[in-house]
């Protein structure tokens, strides 16, 4: 599993959808702290929240580094759009991190429109929308 991947399921896991729409718990990650994975680390440097269509999408922005593979090493930036926020640090988690409530972006045309802004706002990362 690629730590970018790793990253979207512990922030979201099935648990965290909320029944009967596309809304999903995000549970922020603390900023610049290394998270570590059996290969390497990644680190959230920031979260930004982008006007988009009269809404803001919650987007965060990080990096992994791949150290300790026994197939090699190497590192990316990734840029995770989490969806819409539809209600921003709302509650709480168990361990005090915030939560927000935010719509998942399923439709391909509007994921495109984001992908751009988001590229212009952080170059070169790798866009997955969560």
């Amino acid at each position: 599993m690629s730590l970018e991947l790793a990253f979207a399921c512990a922030r979201f896991p099935a648990a965290n959808r909320i029944p009967g729409n596309l809304n999903v718990r995000y549970v922020h990650a603390k900023l610049k702290e290394e998270v570590e994975a059996i290969g390497g680390h990644y680190v959230v440097e920031k979260e930004l929240r982008l006007p988009h269509s009269g809404r803001e999408v919650l987007v965060v922005i990080g990096h992994a580094v791949i150290d300790r593979s026994c197939c090699g090493f190497g590192g990316m930036g990734f840029a995770n759009v989490a969806g819409y926020v539809s209600g921003w640090k709302v509650e709480s988690a168990d361990d005090g991190s915030p939560v927000s409530e935010v719509e998942s972006v399923a439709d391909e045309t509007v994921r495109s429109e984001i992908r751009a802004l988001v590229e212009r706002e952080a170059p070169h990362r790798q866009v997955r929308f969560l």
